[in-house]
C-alpha cells in the first residue's frame, strides 16, 4: 500500500506534454518518480517546456513530433524507439479544438480535429504496441491512457461539432481498444477533463470566476487534480481499472445532463 501511487521505475510518453493538462500530467508523473518523455509540435516550446519541467530535479525529455498523422506516430515511435527498449505508461492528450457556426462548419474544421482527436492516439498507440508490449506482465502492467473530454459525455453549448463528435468516437474507442490489448497486459483507460485553464480552454483560463459559478465544485480543476487522476491510473492503484472514463470536473457534467 505505501507504493501503491509509485511511478518508480517507469517510462512514459505523453503527447501535447508541452502545456496545459498534458504539462499537468507531466509534471505529476515526474514528481512520482518516472522518467518521462514530453512531445509537441513546436519544438521550441516541447523543448523549453523539458527544462522547465526537469528543473526540479525529474527527468523530463523532449520529443516534438507532428502526430495528427500516421507517418508522424510513426516518427514519434522510432524517436523513443530509438532511446528506450519498452514503454510503461502513454498518455494520448494532444488534441484540437474548431469552433464555427453550424452552416459555416467547414471540412477542414472536421478532419483536423478528428485527425488529431481520433486517428492519432489509436495509430500512435498502434506503432509504439511492440515497446508497450516489452513492459507489459501481469503483475505490472502497461497503461494507456486516453484524455478524452465531458464534451463526449455531455452536450456543451458551444459549436464544436467535430471536438464533441470526436471526444465520443475516442471514449468508446477506448473501451474497444482496452478489450483487446488487456490480453497482453496492457491497461487502456480514459481521463475526461471538465474546465482547466489551458490555450485550449480561453474561458477557464482568463475567466475562471465566471466558469466557476457553473460548477458545482465552484473552482476551475487544477494541475493537482488532472495530475492526480492520472497517477491513479497509471500506478498499481489503477490497474484494475480497464476501458473505463474517469470524469475530472468537478461536477460540471452532472449539470449539464440535469
Amino acid at each position: 500500500m505505501r507504493n501503491l501511487f509509485s511511478l518508480e521505475g517507469r517510462t512514459a510518453l505523453v503527447t501535447g506534454g508541452s502545456r496545459g493538462i498534458g504539462r499537468m500530467i507531466a509534471a505529476g508523473f515526474i514528481a512520482h518518480g518516472a522518467r518521462v518523455y514530453i512531445s509537441s509540435r513546436k519544438a521550441e516550446a516541447c523543448e523549453a517546456a523539458a527544462k522547465e519541467l526537469a528543473a526540479g530535479g525529474g527527468v523530463c525529455i523532449a520529443l516534438p513530433v507532428d502526430v495528427s498523422t500516421v507517418a508522424g506516430a510513426k516518427a514519434l515511435a522510432a524517436a523513443l524507439g530509438a532511446r528506450e527498449k519498452k514503454l510503461d505508461i502513454l498518455v494520448n492528450n494532444a488534441g484540437a479544438a474548431w469552433l464555427e457556426p453550424f452552416d459555416a462548419f467547414s471540412e477542414k474544421g472536421w478532419d483536423k480535429v478528428m485527425d488529431l482527436n481520433v486517428k492519432s492516439p489509436f495509430f500512435l498507440t498502434q506503432a509504439l504496441h511492440g515497446l508497450l508490449r516489452a513492459a507489459a506482465s501481469p503483475e505490472r502492467p502497461a497503461k494507456v491512457i486516453n484524455i478524452v473530454s465531458i464534451d463526449g459525455l455531455s452536450v456543451n453549448p458551444q459549436e464544436t461539432y467535430s471536438y464533441a463528435a470526436s471526444k465520443a468516437a475516442l471514449t468508446h474507442l477506448t473501451r474497444r481498444m482496452a478489450l483487446k490489448l488487456a490480453e497482453e497486459n496492457i491497461i487502456v483507460s480514459a481521463i475526461a477533463p471538465g474546465a482547466f485553464a489551458s490555450d485550449m480552454n480561453v474561458v477557464a483560463r482568463d475567466m475562471p470566476g465566471e466558469v466557476a459559478k457553473r460548477v458545482p465544485s465552484g473552482r476551475v480543476g487544477e494541475g493537482e487534480d488532472m495530475a492526480g487522476a492520472a497517477i491513479y491510473l497509471a500506478s498499481r492503484a489503477g490497474d484494475y481499472v480497464v476501458g473505463a472514463t474517469v470524469v475530472v470536473d468537478g461536477g460540471l457534467s452532472l449539470v449539464r445532463a440535469a
